[in-house]
């Protein structure tokens, strides 16, 4: 039942003006803020993680202006799942680093494009199979509830993106496709299992971070590039695809070190930007022994 809600709530958002579609996310999040619920508790621990530096009112008014975006993303899903992919696709006005992506994809050795949960991933991810490198492959875990697994599936491949599971053979697929010089898609600020990944800092704090990004690399000597798709407001409500190059330390071979700079490019990435950052995630949530859980 709940996800048949769900199902009907997108159909219901898909039929509102991106506008109208983020002003009611925006009304949604001053409730969250005012109720103070699981997810303003998890923006403030984590802005008091990675911001000490702030004082209280810049750290409240950084938490406000996240749930913001991060129900503004919420409310994007309805347009970016179920419209035809070149109308969604016609949100995105500018493009900034696509030259980046083209001259790593003629080098022919695969390019790994690292999209964090910043600005609308979902567009990102919808982006990449149309901007001229060709085929691209995108890890997909599908939710429990199959009516909604479709619904996911269908949107986010449907501009030809080639969605595989994430077990070890959906890993055998991304492996195969950057042999082939392809353009593969990974979000890398989730939370992996314990066999998955290792702790290094993120805003200098301890972060369980996925591996799989960085050992695909280092076996293939693919390029890796950061990308987002920043949330402009003004004057026409789209979206700036931001592509930049990574931290140098990404493509070091001792794992430590790579990992360290992976997060330092999602650092670097959502400079300026920091309110569009997804901090009711809890990144936190696995802790090296000895270090206090913070949720």
């Amino acid at each position: 039942m709940k996800s048949l809600l769900l199902i009907l709530l997108l159909r219901f958002l898909a039929l509102l003006p991106l506008s109208t579609a983020r002003a009611l996310g925006v009304l949604i999040s001053r409730f969250c803020w005012w109720t103070r619920g699981r997810m303003a508790q998890t923006t403030l621990t984590n802005l008091a993680l990675c911001f000490p530096q702030l004082d209280t009112a810049a750290r409240t008014a950084l938490a406000q202006a996240s749930l913001r975006h991060t129900f503004m993303a919420i409310a994007e899903c309805g347009a970016v799942w179920l419209w035809p992919a070149p109308r969604a696709l016609a949100l995105i006005q500018r493009v900034e680093g696509l030259e980046l992506l083209r001259a790593a994809h003629a080098q022919g050795r695969g390019v790994i494009m690292l999209g964090p949960h910043l600005g609308n991933w979902e567009l990102t991810g919808l982006y990449l199979n149309t901007c001229g490198c060709g085929q691209n492959s995108q890890l997909f875990q599908a939710p429990a509830d199959r009516r909604l697994g479709k619904l996911i599936y269908e949107a986010r491949s449907r501009s030809g993106s080639h969605m595989v599971p994430t077990d070890q053979k959906g890993v055998g697929v991304l492996l195969q496709a950057l042999r082939r010089g392809e353009v593969i898609g990974i979000l890398p600020d989730q939370v992996p299992p314990d066999t998955g990944g290792e702790f290094a800092p993120f805003f200098g704090v301890p972060a369980l971070t996925m591996t799989l990004a960085c050992r695909l690399q280092q076996k293939t000597g693919a390029r890796i590039l950061m990308v987002f798709a920043r949330r402009e407001l003004k004057p026409n409500h789209g979206f700036t695809l931001v592509i930049q190059e990574p931290d140098p330390m990404v493509y070091a071979q001792y794992m430590p070190e790579a990992l360290a700079g992976m997060n330092r490019s999602i650092e670097q990435l959502m400079a300026g930007v920091p309110e569009q950052y997804q901090w009711e995630y809890k990144r936190f949530k696995r802790q090296p022994p000895g270090f206090t859980r913070p949720y």
